[in-house]
């Protein structure tokens, strides 16, 4: 059985491209770039679909979702802290 194979970002946006670009068939795409047409289409959906939130800013890049996310979590880490500080003095414990 072959193995999956992972496909870039970069990779997939480039293929989705061409394909949008009409240049060229999806079946001639699946052969130059050695990936099924039914992933090619997959992928020019998931542009078409995407491509609004770019114009409209809900788009973020990983990164930086990541970043907001790992902020929320420190915030809420902080906050559990402080009432379990408060807790435990309400309590004796400290």
């Amino acid at each position: 059985m072959a193995k999956r194979r992972n496909h870039a970002p970069a990779f997939k946006a480039k293929v989705a491209l061409a394909a949008l670009s009409g240049n060229k068939t999806i079946a001639e795409l699946s052969t130059e770039y050695g990936v099924h047409q039914t992933l090619i289409n997959r992928w020019v959906k998931q542009l078409k679909d995407g491509a609004t939130g770019v114009f409209s800013g809900e788009c973020l890049s990983e990164e930086r979702r990541k970043e907001k996310d790992i902020a929320k979590l420190h915030e809420k880490i902080g906050q559990l802290i402080i009432e379990r500080d408060f807790l435990a003095e309400a309590w004796g414990k400290r």
